[in-house]
């Protein structure tokens, strides 16, 4: 029994020492790798103290100056035709023959169509047959009119005789005034089976063939005639950006030229730019309520046709020019946590301060800035990651062909072994 009791002890003494050994060599291990990361971290401080004993960092600054900017806005729109026309019959009947070709150019007057004329031409000949009856029988009776108006005088003939005879007078007058209308409807109607262009342009399809039967007042058009030099472009304007320009205009930063006019160029649907230059004809004076946009039409010249109606095209229009305009590259702009536009100027004595901007377009790759910079101040456009507010730098004149990588922020280069 005590034997038994005596070896348990033992046992337990035994693994308690085995215990407190695998504590003491998990100590010592623990304590290794805390000398091991202080002296990191040592020679980590030492690293890191390393620049600020070179002096200050080193950026890049432009000085703005003011500029003379003409300010564009580009707007979408679409060409329309200068002169529009539906071809339609005045009169019906069978096509006999199309006297064009289409999609080619046509002459106002120029004949289009022809329409079977027999109907319409016995209809003329009808009417001034009637009109040669009329005015053949005048001669008897303007004679017996003026006959019993001389025997009334001396009562040869009653009164009554005499104002059949004047009534009868007037009747033919009449009639002949009425043959004469009925030969020019007549004549109307026969010259219209000849249908001609409106007006000058290039015809579209014809919509009827030789041998269709069309009528007057019909709803399909024969064809379509567009005059396409010059060529509209309507493109739509926001009310709130024409408000804009108004005040601009009106408190001195933008004028337009001495005519007064505003000069638009032509971006085409590939990116080309069109080598005319348009003019504005006019501004809708109804605000669309539904979009808050107004619509602009410009006249392009169009001599060789290469503005179709319905194409896509850009306007680049010039609302102003800005004498004084603050221009500063866009690498030199930065945003808060809010996302309002900064800058980091460097002042005379070599320190950073921080400004709020007013941005108004992006011109080129420079941003048109409104307020918050002044001409003279030196913004930083490398080196931004290197600076804080009240840090003092060495200021260098920016070169704009160099590269904007800032190779001083990129971190050395592993040696081997």
């Amino acid at each position: 029994m005590r034997f038994g009791i005596s070896r348990g002890v033992k046992h337990m003494k035994i693994t308690k020492e085995s215990q407190m050994g695998r504590k003491g060599t998990g100590l010592m291990t623990a304590m290794a790798i805390l000398l091991g990361a202080w002296a990191l971290a040592g020679c980590g401080n030492t690293t890191a103290k390393a620049p600020s004993q070179a002096g200050p960092p080193e950026v890049a600054v432009v000085e703005l100056k003011p500029e003379r900017v003409a300010i564009t806005t580009e707007l979408p729109g679409r060409t329309s035709a200068y002169l529009i026309a539906e071809v339609r019959p005045q009169v019906g009947g069978i096509i006999q023959k199309r006297l064009f070709t289409e999609g080619t150019d046509v002459k106002a007057g120029a004949v289009l169509y022809r329409i079977d004329p027999a109907t319409y031409q016995a209809a003329y000949d009808s009417a001034r047959a009637s009109l040669a009856r009329a005015e053949a029988n005048i001669s008897s009776i303007r004679v017996r009119a003026e006959r019993y108006r001389e025997l009334v005088e001396i009562k040869a003939v009653s009164r009554q005789e005499y104002d059949d005879a004047a009534a009868a007078l007037k009747q033919a007058e009449a009639d002949i005034e009425a043959g004469k209308a009925a030969v020019e409807t007549a004549r109307i109607n026969l010259a219209y089976t000849q249908v001609t262009a409106p007006i000058t342009g290039r015809i579209g399809k014809s919509s009827v063939t030789v041998g269709a039967l069309v009528t007057a007042g019909q709803g399909m058009p024969l064809a379509v005639i567009q005059q396409i030099n010059p060529v509209y472009v309507d493109v739509t304007q926001s009310s709130a950006t024409l408000l804009r320009l108004q005040q601009s205009m009106a408190n001195g930063t933008l004028r337009r030229d001495s005519a007064n006019r505003a000069k638009v160029k032509l971006i085409l649907e590939d990116g080309t730019p069109y080598p005319l230059e348009g003019t504005l004809k006019f501004q809708d004076v109804t605000v669309d309520p539904t979009t808050g946009s107004v619509i602009l039409r410009i006249v392009f010249p169009n001599p060789r046709g290469v503005l179709l109606p319905g194409m896509f095209v850009r306007a680049v229009l010039e609302e102003g020019v800005n004498e004084q305009a603050i221009l500063v590259p866009q690498q030199g702009i930065s945003r808060d946590p809010k996302g309002n536009p900064l800058a980091m100027v460097a002042d005379a004595e070599g320190k950073v301060q921080q400004r709020m901007l007013t941005l108004d377009r992006v011109i080129g790759s420079k941003w048109l800035v409104s307020s918050g910079l002044a001409p003279g101040d030196r913004v930083i456009v490398e080196g931004l990651q290197k600076v804080k507010p009240g840090v003092s730098v060495k200021v260098v004149p920016f070169e704009a062909g160099k590269s904007g990588e800032d190779k001083t922020d990129a971190p050395p280069a592993a040696k081997s072994d």
